[in-house]
Order: structure tokens, then sequence, then C-alpha cells
């Protein structure tokens, strides 16, 4: 009995620098991040010449158009959240490995050498915003990537031919503990109206997965003189880019109208349900939509809520996402519209931990191998 594992490897161009993680997507757990570990492999040369290599995480946000940058602006910010010398590696680490880095450095010999960096639990979460259909170059949001390179100091300006930088990403999870059932009342009067319009609506649940049908649950009680002729049922994608002012906006990711059991006339009721169901694929032709981080090569979504623990605890250089059902009723031309608005929690579920187990081999690792930030070859590395 084995377990089955992937590895990602990636080279700098020279082939002197080779990093191997074995995951891309780490974890924010609201109280703290997951370590961000891997191995680095140094050609002889290097080790020969004692040459000094550096590891950073870095953190990019790009808050304009690349289009737009002319005349000398730039509209993309480089964060460096962790940095440490690689090799020749300090005297007194006590870092403790990981399985995989342990298993990683008796394959791979004397010269792999293993890295573990530390971020801010208040970093801000992978975060896309999806272009329009004319946009070219790079999008706007929030992306990470692990930088390792040969030089004289963390400082030192790079060289292309000896830095390796793979991307990874920050996630959130659903957390295990759901809330309390989302719940409103709105009641509005009018003039001249003796009672009022009473609109209740509630959800199943306050979390939800993505791609899950959420229910929409409306009791109407028209106790005015006014009649509901249609009802609108919304889910809102809420996007606030902290470093802007007036960077809150929303996108309708989708919709329902219906006039099934309308009108409501005066002094009646209606209970009914609307299922809605927000995915990419009903937004592809959205500018702004904010989906999870992007990683080349894996399928995208909506993005998920961005959980904080503190909502005053928002790193300047992020952008917040956010969900909420919105009901109209519309009362005709005269009469204008009545409103409510729930919000909800939209997310991943947690993967499970079990590695998938085989029978026929023995330990067994599938390295990905990136080169120019493409995927060239998949093999296998056997474990002893």
């Amino acid at each position: 009995m084995v377990y089955n594992f992937k590895v990602f490897k990636k080279c700098s161009p020279n082939g002197k620098v080779t990093i191997y993680m074995g995951k891309r997507d780490f974890v924010d757990h609201v109280s703290g991040v997951e370590p961000i570990d891997g191995i680095v492999v140094l050609d002889d040369e290097y080790i020969r010449d004692h040459r000094k290599v550096f590891g950073q995480i870095v953190c990019s946000f790009r808050y304009g158009r690349e289009e737009d940058e002319v005349m000398g602006l730039n509209f993309q910010k480089e964060l460096y959240l962790a940095s440490e010398q690689v090799y020749p590696q300090p005297e007194k680490s006590n870092k403790e490995q990981t399985k995989l880095q342990e298993r990683l450095l008796k394959k791979l010999g004397p010269n792999a050498f293993p890295f573990t960096f530390n971020i801010s639990p208040n970093a801000p979460s992978s975060i896309t915003l999806q272009q329009g259909e004319n946009d070219q170059g790079e999008p706007c949001g929030v992306s990470y990537f692990v930088k390792i390179f040969a030089g004289e100091s963390e400082t030192d300006r790079t060289h292309r031919r000896s830095t390796v930088s793979l991307g990874i990403r920050k996630i959130q999870y659903a957390p295990t503990k759901p809330g309390q059932q989302p719940c409103t009342v709105v009641r509005k009067d009018f003039m001249l109206s003796p009672g009022e319009l009473e609109l209740e609506v509630t959800l199943d649940k306050q979390l939800y997965l993505h791609d899950e049908r959420i229910g929409v649950n409306l009791c109407i009680r028209n106790n005015s003189n006014k009649v509901v002729k249609k009802i609108k049922a919304m889910i809102q994608q809420g996007v606030d880019v902290v470093l802007f002012q007036n960077g809150s906006y929303r996108n309708t990711v989708a919709s329902l109208e219906t006039s099934e059991g309308c009108p409501i006339q005066p002094g009646s009721s209606l209970q009914k349900v609307m299922y809605l169901t927000p995915l990419l694929s009903s937004n592809k032709q959205k500018r702004g939509i904010a989906l999870d981080g992007e990683i080349k090569r894996q399928d995208q979504c909506l993005a998920s809520t961005t959980l904080l623990a503190q909502p005053d605890q928002r790193d300047a250089f992020g952008i917040i996402v956010s969900y909420a059902v919105k009901v109209k009723l519309f009362l005709g031309a005269l009469g204008g519209e009545v409103s409510a608005e729930l919000p909800f929690v939209l997310m991943h579920p947690k993967p499970g931990s079990k590695a998938k187990v085989l029978y026929h081999a023995d330990s067994q690792a599938d390295v990905e191998t990136f080169r120019q930030d493409t995927i060239d070859q998949q093999q296998s590395v056997d474990f002893d």
C-alpha cells in the first residue's frame, strides 16, 4: 500500500536553479495561513562557486489595465511578504521539514535544499477580475508566486536567466460550523393606504457551495391597497477594491423574473420558492466579475466569499468579495417597488486530506514540469 502524490517542478532559463513544490494552493484558515514549503536544487557550478540563492513570496496586485500603461504609468504593485536566504543556509536553522521535503531531499541528493515561508493571515486572497471581450494584457487582481534567484543580496536586481518563479494561490475553504439561517422582513406603507405591504425572504442556510442551487423562500402579505404585478430575484456579487475610496461595485450573477402568482391583490398573500444558481458559464462576457485566482490549465469559477477575522482588518491591496440575494416586488409605474436583501456565503468545500492509495507501485510522485509558464511534460519519480 503506497501513496500517489503530485510534485510541481520548474527550472530557471539557464537550467541551474530548479524548484519543487508539493502543492500550489495554500489555505488561509483566517487565524493563520499554511506554511509555503518546497525544495530548491542547484547546479554543481553554483555549489562550487558558493553562489548565494534567495527565496521570496511575492504578492502582485494589478489595479489597472495593462494597455492603459502609457508615459511611465504603472498600475501594478509587487509586495514582498517573505524573504530569506536558501543557500548557503544559516547554521542555526531549526525549521521542521515536511514528509514530502524529507523524501525529495533523499531522492534529489546533496544539491537539494528545503525552504519554508510564512505569510500573514491578513494578506489578501488570490482573486482575478474577469476581462472584457476585447481587453488584452494581464487581468486585474491579486496573484502570488514563489521566486527563487541567485544574487548577492535579497534586494539585488534579479537576472532572468538565474531566476525561477512559480505561481501559487492563497485560498479559503468553507467553515465547518454553519451560521444562522438568513431571514429578513421588509414592510412598506404608502400614502393614502390603510395597511402595509410585507415581504419576508428566507434562505435554507447561510453557507452554499459553488454550483449549488439556492432556494429563495418568499412570503408576501399584501395588506395595502397596491397590487404586486411582478417578482424578481437576483444573486449579486459585491466586489470591494480596498485601494480605492469608491472601488465598490456589484454584479448580478444570476436572476429570475416571474409573474407566476401575480397580480397579488389587496388583502391577499403568496408563498413561493425561487431557485437560482450562480455560475461563471452564465457570466462569461461580463467585465469585472470576481473569479478565483487563476493558475494555468485549471478551470476557473466565481470567486468565493472573503472571510475576515475582523471587518476592519482589510489589506489595502486586497479585493473583498461578498454575495447577497436581492428580491424586488414591482407595483407598477405609480406604486414603485419593494426590495429586500439577504447576505450569504458562497465557498468551496474543504477537500479530503486522505491521499489516493495505489496497489501496483512503490511510493510514486507525478511531476509536472513547467517552463516559461507552460507545462511541458509530466513524469513519474519513484521513492524507495
